[in-house]
């Protein structure tokens, strides 16, 4: 990885829960990981499963409450994603970025961080989801940059 993104990495911070990475790097330390990630995310209030999958579906890192099967959730999300670039092709609306599937028994939010690697998050009907969309939003090339 250049400078340049290494110098990005280093302005996010993963403490408290959030998506940032601020980390240091004394000589011979490594850079935070995407397992740092999921683990940062999944210990945010109200988020039940954290996926992060290909395009094909096969599972990189998952982390979640026990009777969830990241195999299984990671396996379902290329349709999804299939069919979403096809409805943005078809409104000229481009290939799908976000989304927030909302179910009787919580959210999923989608992330395509970029051409072969998605972020799934699961989190409780109640979750305020906002901030957690916008530093997706905001962090989606570092979060890239980590797989």
């Amino acid at each position: 990885m250049d400078a340049t993104k290494l110098k990005r990495l280093t302005s996010l911070d993963f403490t408290h829960g959030t998506l940032k990475l601020r980390c240091t790097f004394p000589s011979g330390a490594g850079m935070p990981s995407i397992r740092d990630l999921v683990s940062a995310i999944r210990r945010r209030e109200g988020v039940d499963a954290v996926v992060v999958l290909g395009r094909d579906g096969l599972l990189i890192d998952s982390q979640s409450v026990p009777g969830m099967d990241a195999d299984d959730l990671a396996a379902n999300i290329p349709a999804i994603i299939a069919a979403a670039d096809e409805l943005g092709a078809s409104v000229r609306r481009g290939a799908l970025v976000t989304a927030v599937l909302e179910y009787e028994n919580g959210l999923a939010i989608v992330s395509v961080l970029n051409a072969d690697v998605i972020l799934v998050v699961f989190v409780h009907p109640e979750t305020n989801v906002g901030p957690l969309l916008f530093e997706l939003r905001r962090n989606r090339e570092h979060i890239a940059a980590l797989v």
